[in-house]
């Protein structure tokens, strides 16, 4: 007989299994409603904007750099567009040199652009384009494009190339652009312009390109485009275009500038022109130059080569950098201490017997036997050297320090570049911390005596020179040097000049100015260039210098035929004109020329002709400068517009 069931524990045990499966799926369901809630409320902005990344992708429009035009609207640096081939090294289903092997039987690549390639892919992270060849073809394009199939990560891309018409004229004033390298990189990351500079491959890394880079490189636009699941465009969704760079015009005179630079030739200096007035810089030579087209694409190994080691350093800008003993133009700057500190008067006379003796060395003067008696403005019309190895015993260093400081001499001008040199205006506490050693940081009274001729320690550029000019014929108003003349905005057209700034007000008499003026008006009259000047129709004043660059033995006269020519001494010049109301300084240098009433002296009357007269040399004075034969203006001058400039590079 079975045995009954127990019907009521079996419904309780039943019960108790609905509860539970209740229980499971209403827990279930308040997991989902809350993981709903999560995603729907809390989470809804994090994975609204991520929906919308996959959904569309921003494109950065690079912006059309900026244009650098000369104070009378030439062109020096403009853009124009051509097609590039570039690689993509992670994209790559083949090793890289197989693919570029290939593509060279498509397209022609040189071993210049393989060596190009594979620096710039150095400088590159391997998720990045790189250019093999620029400036294609539409014949080049189109046989790639048959053949594109052929090669993933490799591309077609259009891109906006920089431009410099004028070749290596101006080169150290307009610089270059290249291509951002990765310290320029992690510099941009770690600033506010990050986001401006997406999608921009190319910076500027040298002169008015570095310096006005912001300027220059515009605001960079976007396109927001929807994409399918595959990554593929479907439709523009929204645009903001991108805003050009603005339009730099410079204070320079590219005529003036070309001038100056086929006078020099294949000489090495340089040479700062600039209006007093307003701080204006009309030329900014530095001699040789270099063509700033062949940094544009990366510039290939051979090029690089031949300048980065040729002796002559085309890539120094020696207006900016480079620094000289400012021979016998300093004179003129000492006879003004001397008058400010009390140590002189303009009617004082000494003695000049050809030599200064200081214990057992003797000073020699340049010229045999002396000058005779000697007052403040023979001195600088004859350039007396004795005269001022007295001078400069009696003020000692830390006084002349202290004079020449206020004029600006040892310390930058603030001109609109990078990287200008300090120059070196010494001083007992210059010494003290210029070297290590105890015995060569006392500063002894024999190392004095030639300071006041601008030789020993001395060492500045022809910036500070030009600048210290400027405030001696400014009464002490002394201004910054400035190359951009105005910032154009070419959207709105709006037209920001730079300001015209005073660095300071140096403390000058107006009697002792005077003085010195007086002096440096007689050295174009009757002095050291009076030859170079000779019927001028207006009146300059200026002071030639001789700069020694190697020492001699005391008993042992220079000659500079049995001398290497790199150390045949430098020839400088100082000058301003008209001398009633100046409107043009300059200061330059013309390395290892010799004397500068013969070498540099000329350059500069051709620069006054030119600025003062509109009219400059025949290419037979030209040469004749070139040559240091020419002491006063020979053949027919011509007026200062017809001057031919280079022809612009053809530009698609």
């Amino acid at each position: 007989m079975k045995a009954l069931r127990d019907v009521e524990a079996d419904l309780v045990r039943f019960r108790a299994r609905v509860l539970a499966a209740t229980l499971l799926v209403l827990i279930a369901f308040s997991l989902l409603v809350l993981r709903l809630g999560y995603l729907q409320w809390w989470r809804y902005d994090d994975l609204y904007e991520q929906a919308e990344s996959n959904r569309t992708a921003v494109v950065p429009i690079v912006p059309n750099r900026g244009i650098i035009l000369d104070r009378h609207g030439v062109v020096l640096a403009s853009n124009y567009s051509a097609y590039t081939l570039e690689i993509t090294p992670s994209k790559l289903a083949e090793p890289l040199e197989q693919v570029i092997d290939q593509l060279a039987e498509v397209i022609e690549v040189q071993a210049r652009d393989r060596r190009r390639f594979k620096k710039l892919r150095e400088e590159s992270r391997s998720f990045e384009s790189v250019p093999l060849r620029t400036r294609l073809t539409d014949h080049e394009v189109a046989r790639f494009t048959a053949q594109q199939f052929r090669f993933p990560g490799v591309e077609i891309r259009a891109r906006l190339f920089r431009s410099y018409p004028m070749g290596d004229l101006a080169s150290h004033v307009i610089g270059y652009i290249g291509r951002i390298n990765q310290a320029e990189k992690e510099r941009l990351e770690d600033s506010d312009d990050e986001a401006n500079y997406r999608g921009t491959d190319y910076i500027g890394k040298l002169g008015i390109e570095q310096r006005y880079e912001r300027e220059l490189h515009g605001t960079t636009g976007v396109h927001e485009m929807e994409t399918s699941a595959g990554g593929r465009a479907v439709r523009r969704l929204s645009s903001m275009a991108a805003v050009p760079g603005h339009t730099v015009v410079l204070s320079v005179d590219i005529r003036l500038q070309k001038l100056v630079e086929d006078l020099y030739g294949q000489r090495r200096g340089a040479l700062v022109a600039m209006d007093p007035n307003t701080g204006e810089v009309l030329a900014f030579v530095s001699k040789p130059t270099f063509d700033p087209n062949l940094f544009v694409e990366g510039i290939d190994q051979e090029n690089w080569q031949a300048l980065n080691e040729s002796p002559d350093k085309p890539l120094l800008n020696r207006a900016l950098r480079g620094t000289y003993p400012p021979g016998s133009t300093y004179k003129p700057f000492m006879a003004l201490a001397a008058l400010s500190s009390g140590k002189r008067t303009p009617q004082q006379v000494f003695a000049d017997p050809g030599y200064f003796m200081f214990g057992n060395h003797r000073f020699r003067d340049d010229k045999e036997g002396g000058h005779g008696m000697v007052d403040m403005y023979r001195s600088i019309v004859e350039s007396c050297d004795t005269y001022y190895y007295l001078l400069a015993r009696d003020m000692g260093v830390d006084l002349i320090y202290e004079q020449m400081n206020l004029l600006g001499f040892g310390r930058p001008t603030g001109i609109d570049l990078i990287g200008e040199a300090r120059g070196i205006l010494p001083s007992t506490e210059w010494k003290r911390t210029a070297y290590r050693k105890p015995e060569q940081q006392r500063w002894y009274s024999g190392e004095t005596i030639s300071l006041g001729i601008g030789q020993g320690y001395n060492n500045f550029t022809m910036l500070q020179i030009a600048q210290a000019t400027a405030t001696l014929v400014n009464q002490g108003r002394q201004m910054r040097p400035h190359l951009v003349r105005e910032v154009v905005d070419v959207v709105s057209k709006q037209r920001t000049p730079v300001a015209d700034q005073p660095v300071t007000q140096v403390s000058l008499k107006p009697e002792h100015v005077q003085e010195i003026q007086r002096a440096l008006v007689g050295v174009n009259l009757e002095g050291t260039s009076a030859s170079s000047f000779a019927g001028a129709p207006y009146t300059s004043a200026g002071k030639t210098g001789t700069a020694q660059v190697f020492t001699v033995r005391q008993n042992e006269k220079y000659n500079a035929s049995r001398i290497d020519e790199r150390m045949r001494d430098h020839a400088l010049f100082m000058a301003y004109a008209p001398a009633e109301s100046p409107k043009v300084v300059l200061a330059m240098v013309v390395e290892n020329a010799g004397f500068g009433a013969q070498n540099a002296a000329p350059i500069a009357r051709r620069v006054f002709d030119y600025l003062l007269m509109g009219q400059y040399p025949s290419e037979e004075d030209v040469a004749a400068v070139q040559r240091g034969q020419a002491t006063r203006p020979i053949g027919t001058p011509r007026v200062a517009s017809t001057i031919a400039l280079p022809d612009r590079l053809s530009q698609r």
